[in-house]
């Protein structure tokens, strides 16, 4: 069955570390591997009051196979308090060596300074943006509605495709209208099942 990222699901990811590895001792390793040539499948646009969740979803859909662009963990130099020339143009270089955008709403989305933005532009360049959508209840569906704007943009849910053992990302332009994240990157547009 598929299902939409639910707060609960999120919040049950163990972020995997030996017993002398904190979590910023992870974040610095991970930095330190960060190239400013490496490809990327998914840029993660998010509002930074969400970084624990953020943290564990970009492990989930790495844990599907799927490189993830997270910017506080790849480029720590960047001052995400405030707008400034700088950072937009680091922010644009990665997006440059990423194939897809996800903007993850939440309660916190829509007090970000840079979603907006980071959307617009992605959008503007490269056209692969979907909305990832967290769900604060625990039901299980793949029915999202955007507000506004977001509505305009398909969304991302996830499922064990058939006769597969693990999960992977579906892209859907409705409930009725969806297709693998690896072939909507490829140009294929969702159709009906």
């Amino acid at each position: 069955m598929m299902s939409l990222f639910r707060k609960s699901d999120i919040e049950q990811v163990v972020i995997k570390k030996s017993l002398y590895e904190t979590a910023n001792t992870i974040l610095q390793k991970e930095a330190a591997e960060f190239s400013y040539t490496k490809a990327y499948d998914i840029f993660l646009s998010h509002s930074f009051s969400d970084a624990d969740r953020i943290l564990k979803i970009k492990r989930i859909i790495e844990e599907m196979g799927y490189r993830t662009y997270v910017d506080w963990i790849d480029d720590k130099q960047l001052d995400r308090s405030k707008v400034s020339k700088e950072t937009a143009v680091v922010l644009k270089s990665r997006m440059k060596n990423c194939n897809s955008l996800f903007f993850v709403t939440s309660d916190n989305s829509s007090s970000s300074k840079w979603m907006p933005w980071e959307l617009g532009y992605f959008d503007g360049s490269k056209g692969l943006v979907a909305i990832l959508p967290i769900r604060e209840d625990d039901a299980v569906t793949s029915v999202y509605n955007g507000q506004e704007y977001l509505g305009l943009y398909p969304y991302v849910a996830k499922a064990k495709p058939e006769g597969g053992t693990s999960e992977v990302l579906w892209i859907h332009t409705n409930y009725n209208e969806y297709i693998r994240f690896d072939s909507w990157l490829k140009g294929t547009m969702p159709y009906k099942r």
